[in-house]
């Protein structure tokens, strides 16, 4: 019975692996056949309304049938206060998850732009941050991004829940106001390059590397020719230029802070990194909007774009494998 089990399950997944893979054949055709219609969107959702639907959840569990009606009754009546009375001030939240490209941007400056065609003085931007930092022209262009809003005169505040390092400080700088989870990381004011040299292996092998270029310093480190001291000499100096142009952007927007104690290359945990004046409050981003939401408006702004082709096939692609996946588990196949 078992084995009969076992060969059906397999029977199974065997069919369910090529039904997939015609599916995601079709899909392909069809794809390249039309041309998508979607258009980039900008989402807008205000997050009073999460915050007030989990406070009435709550309400709703401790309190007795008529309290609980008391309780919506009041809230009703102040939401309509709060409408007709009006000049609220409005705080927009933009999300921003970085990696070594910060290719986020993307978003982020079509988030900023639709932002400004609203946003006055009066109102606030708060960037729910998370970067471990990366390339150092593509987090320059992120902080750019943010610096859009600070020449409008528009109150910028990020938040840092996870980490803000190297690349991700450089642009949470940038804010009037930065506020931490008390364990975030938070600092890394540095700039570190790594390469492997291949030149002893491939002359092992009687391997050749040509390189040719105009101008001696066209290129300093390689990955396949023989390095020389001029050569780490003329990169360390880069290095230094690139480092010296981080620690002018940090001191420039963090008066505050002493850049020769904290631009070391170190990272520290939020509750030293307020100490150090890195950041200016520990609280994580949830309290800081929902405190911010008993007396503003606060809307969430986010950019879609419409998926390529090849994200579409590996999504789908993804999404298929997991499904067979978990129902080989269940059936306890892998057991």
């Amino acid at each position: 019975m078992m084995e009969f089990v076992s060969n059906y399950g397999l029977f199974l997944a065997k069919a369910a692996t090529i039904l997939i893979f015609i599916w995601l054949l079709l899909s392909l055709i069809v794809s390249l056949t039309h041309k998508p219609q979607e258009q980039d969107q900008i989402e807008i959702k205000k997050l009073n309304d999460k915050f007030d639907n989990l406070k009435l959840l709550m309400q709703k569990s401790m309190l007795s049938q008529k309290q609980a009606k008391e309780f919506i009754k009041k809230r009703k009546k102040q939401n309509k206060k709060n409408k007709s009375e009006g000049g609220r001030q409005r705080v927009f939240v933009l999300n921003f998850v970085g990696n070594i490209k910060a290719s986020a941007v993307k978003h982020l400056r079509k988030e900023i732009t639709a932002l400004l065609a609203v946003a006055t003085p009066e109102d606030e931007v708060v960037i729910c941050l998370e970067n471990a930092g990366g390339m150092v022209h593509e987090h320059g262009f992120a902080s750019s991004q943010l610096e859009r809003i600070k020449q409008r005169k528009i109150p910028l505040t990020v938040t840092v829940d996870k980490v803000a390092a190297s690349g991700g400080y450089m642009m949470a700088c940038v804010a009037d106001r930065i506020v931490a989870a008390p364990f975030s990381i938070i600092g890394s004011i540095g700039v570190i390059a790594q390469l492997p040299n291949f030149n002893r292996l491939l002359d092992k092998h009687g391997i050749d590397y040509e390189q040719v270029k105009a101008g001696d310093l066209k290129r300093t480190l390689t990955m396949f020719g023989k390095n020389t001291d001029e050569d780490r000499e003329r990169f360390t100096e880069q290095m230094e230029e690139i480092h010296a142009l981080f620690k002018q952007f940090v001191a420039e927007n963090r008066e505050q802070i002493d850049i020769q104690e904290i631009a070391t290359g170190e990272h520290w945990l939020g509750k030293r990194a307020l100490e150090l004046k890195l950041v200016d409050e520990l609280i994580t981003s949830d309290d800081y909007l929902l405190r911010k939401s008993e007396s503003a408006d606060v809307y969430e702004i986010k950019h879609s774009a419409p998926k390529t082709i090849s994200e579409k096939i590996m999504g789908n692609a993804q999404l298929a494998f997991e499904k067979v996946m978990t129902v080989l588990w269940e059936r306890k196949l892998f057991s």
